[in-house]
């Protein structure tokens, strides 16, 4: 190896672990304000985009800007807002000043992909923000995101840095899921609506389309959708890409090979986090988690979920983690 490892993780590993994350968040929330647009209903056909920015612990910041949760106002806020670190211009931006610290380690097709995708949002104006346009660009968003990971699987190294970008994916699609259910059950089903009726099914068809899970969903569901469905599927289903529990695994067998394939010692409070999670996990059904609480489970994961990180973080990068928007 001509890169020394202490010299490789200590300028490059916390930068892919956050190329990682950054690029997952913004499919993620083009993905979410599509869904919302068209599928997102409550029980008098109205959108609620208020929920979005719940969904990302906004709201301060948020209704500091602005005066009232509008379409046009919370659109803005999460595509070219660049005074918002959550918006999509601003995740694509770091991620992008995450690939230039990488520039020695990654790809030029890695670079250029990442430099056009950031061109491209530069150019967007309020006018490509339209109703009537917003779909367009949410699938313009997605396709640059896929096309990335595509990009990234066949090009990138797979030295230590591949697998704290793996590391950084799979944290921010665990989170994701996690709030997404935790959205659900207390903000999307009002609590004089019946469960099962058309609008909480609609509901719980857009959470699942929130994460590219309503397909895979179906494979095993053909028929039928009850909320325990959707939050075992979500949080169980170990074929599912964005489970919870596939994530905490996969997050888990990275930490691994990075120390029994490189010779690394550090990795172990992390991994002591992850056991207590999974442990979590495995002791509880679905039955026993919306009877423990969906809240407070799902704000469990996440507060685990930032431990890992931070431990990652510490134990090979000596990294601060407020360095790094969470």
């Amino acid at each position: 190896m001509t890169i020394g490892t202490k010299f490789l993780l200590a300028r490059y590993a916390d930068c892919s672990l956050w190329l990682g994350r950054y690029m997952e968040r913004a499919e993620s929330l083009a993905r979410i304000l599509d869904v919302n647009l068209h599928f997102s209903r409550d029980s008098r056909g109205s959108q609620n985009w208020r929920s979005i920015v719940q969904l990302n612990a906004d709201e301060e910041r948020f209704d500091e800007a602005y005066d009232v949760a509008s379409y046009a106002n919370v659109v803005h806020f999460y595509v070219l807002d660049r005074d918002n670190p959550s918006s999509i211009i601003s995740t694509i931006r770091a991620a992008k000043e995450n690939a230039r610290a990488l520039r020695p380690t990654i790809s030029t097709e890695m670079w250029s992909h990442l430099n056009v995708f950031n061109n491209t949002l530069s150019a967007l104006t309020s006018d490509d923000l339209k109703y009537s346009e917003l779909s367009r660009v949410c699938a313009m968003i997605k396709e640059e995101c896929q096309t990335h990971t595509g990009i990234t699987e066949g090009t990138f190294f797979r030295d230590q840095t591949w697998y704290f970008y793996l590391i950084g994916r799979e944290v921010e699609r665990a989170d994701q899921t996690s709030r997404l259910l935790d959205i659900k059950y207390h903000l999307l089903l009002p609590p004089n609506q019946a469960v099962g009726s058309p609008v909480d099914v609609s509901q719980w068809n857009a959470m699942l389309r929130s994460v590219a899970g309503y397909h895979a969903f179906r494979r095993e569901h053909p028929r039928g959708m009850s909320p325990k469905q959707v939050a075992a599927f979500l949080l169980f289903n170990m074929s599912f890409p964005r489970s919870i529990a596939l994530c905490l695994s996969e997050i888990d067998g990275h930490l691994h090979r990075l120390r029994s394939g490189f010779g690394l010692r550090a990795g172990a409070s992390a991994m002591e986090i992850l056991d207590e999670t999974r442990a979590a996990l495995a002791d509880h059904s679905p039955d026993t988690v919306i009877q423990f609480g969906l809240h407070q489970f799902s704000d469990y994961v996440q507060r685990q979920l930032i431990a890992v990180t931070a431990a990652v973080r510490a134990e090979f990068c000596g990294v601060v983690p407020e360095q790094n928007a969470a």
